[in-house]
């Protein structure tokens, strides 16, 4: 942060310059200032976090659970755990298919990330820091739908800084169109996984995001599978 502070104020206009740290003391006391003032804010966005996490690693530990457990066969059980196991089987079948998905498009993005930190910004004589490690933080992010490639995003921009605002903002209009890309791939390689067309898949999303926001934008895939094999199995479509 220190050398990106130093290196990005020569290239910014005098006004914006004058509102950046100086150094990196600075940003940490200006750091410190702000956390004293929105201490209770902080705290209620700390609790909400950390909840969304929990729940999610839950979440995910559960449908590993599910999906990569054997179902036991049929025996004594009645009628209702019989129901349960059938639909437990058909929502860890969904989240096998997602996640093996999820790690495709993983790869994409990578790929393409690659390309352009290790290809692109080289010929344009341009060498960020970091690079190795920026690949692989996009491929391990990667497999968090959506909000994964936020993250990395936020890194590559703030590591682009380091060279010039100029580098920065070519870096966040080439993130920008890849994250709106892997909508479109995301619904490709989901749908062909769930036998759905793209559009369908896209649609889920959109609904699932506009009812619980972005948890909703992550599980829209693994719902709608779910969805469609019940229905399916009902012979309803």
């Amino acid at each position: 942060m220190a050398d990106i502070l130093e290196t990005s104020k020569g290239h910014l206009p005098a006004w914006l310059a004058n509102e950046i740290p100086d150094n990196a003391d600075d940003l940490r006391n200006l750091g410190v200032t702000w956390l004293r003032v929105h201490a209770g804010e902080l705290q209620t966005v700390g609790a909400q976090i950390g909840r969304s996490f929990v729940h999610a690693l839950i979440g995910m530990v559960v449908g590993a659970l599910v999906s990569l457990g054997e179902v036991a066969t049929a025996g004594s059980r009645g009628p209702l755990a019989e129901a349960l196991a059938e639909r437990a089987r058909r929502l860890g079948d969904a989240f096998r298919r997602i996640v093996f998905a999820q790690v495709r498009i993983s790869a994409v993005n990578t790929l393409l990330t690659a390309l352009y930190l290790g290809v692109l910004l080289p010929i344009l004589g341009v060498s960020l820091p970091l690079v190795k490690t920026l690949i692989v933080l996009t491929f391990l992010a990667g497999l968090l739908p959506v909000a994964g490639n936020l993250i990395s995003n936020t890194v590559i921009v703030i590591v682009s800084l380091a060279h010039s605002p100029g580098v920065a903002l070519g870096s966040l209009i080439f993130l920008i169109v890849v994250h709106k890309l892997e909508y479109f791939l995301n619904a490709r390689i989901v749908g062909t996984q769930i036998k759905a067309k793209a559009w369908e898949l896209l649609l889920a999303m959109l609904v699932m995001e506009s009812a619980f926001g972005m948890a909703g934008l992550i599980a829209a895939p693994i719902y709608y599978a779910y969805l469609k094999d019940e229905l399916a199995s009902r012979g309803l479509i």
